[in-house]
């Protein structure tokens, strides 16, 4: 028995990843999109949408090598292999373990013309707060933060701490995409402060947007 379990441990990440991958694929591929303000080029930018909000945009944007960091976790084992059949090239890191190592490789790939897609709130939250590790990659590379702001309807919301949202086959999503906004790499701590502030709002500004025209409050 316990040489069966030691066996499902090792084999899950891959079971169910597969399982989720096509879960994602099936569902995303129902899915009505509107984008708007899409960046036409998207060489050394940072999208940055709260990590509840992550589940279509991931999928639109697949098969574009863009970059992703993904946690240690044993989650972030089963989200890797999800990330990377949607054509995503992932980096191992997290605030707990690898942080500097995956801060480190992000920043060079962005510095290279590369592109980013973030959760400036996650792995852990708390949800709708821009972390300081978003804001180190921008000043250190000279990427520029782009707010995206998610909706769609109808959908599931999770009791999770991030109010994670699946929509629902044939659903609507609208995904509303603000400017660029810059780190100096010489910014003193209140600038970085005063760009992480402004983030943060323009992502609440673009979501509470993206509610509102799809009928929610």
């Amino acid at each position: 028995m316990a040489h069966l379990k030691y066996k499902w441990r090792a084999a899950r990440p891959r079971v169910l990843s597969g399982l989720l991958y096509f879960l994602v694929r099936g569902v995303c591929s129902t899915l009505r999109f509107e984008m708007r303000n899409v960046p036409k080029d998207d060489a050394k930018l940072i999208f940055c949408g709260w990590h509840g909000r992550s589940f279509a945009f991931s999928d639109y944007f697949r098969q574009r090598g863009w970059h992703v960091i993904i946690s240690h976790s044993s989650d972030g084992e089963m989200q890797s292999r999800i990330f990377g059949r949607l054509g995503y090239k992932v980096i191992r890191g997290s605030t707990g373990r690898g942080g500097v190592r995956a801060a480190v490789e992000a920043i060079s790939a962005l510095k290279d013309g590369g592109t980013m897609a973030m959760t400036p709130d996650g792995p852990r939250g708390p949800s709708g707060v821009v972390q300081g590790g978003v804001m180190l990659m921008a000043r250190k590379s000279g990427a520029g933060l782009v707010p995206v702001g998610i909706s769609a309807r109808p959908r599931l919301v999770a009791n999770s701490w991030d109010k994670y949202i699946v929509p629902l086959p044939f659903a609507k999503c609208l995904m509303i995409f603000g400017e660029p906004l810059y780190v100096p790499a010489k910014a003193t701590d209140e600038e970085v402060e005063q760009v992480r502030l402004q983030l943060e709002s323009e992502i609440h500004r673009l979501e509470k947007l993206a509610e509102s025209e799809l009928g929610f409050t």
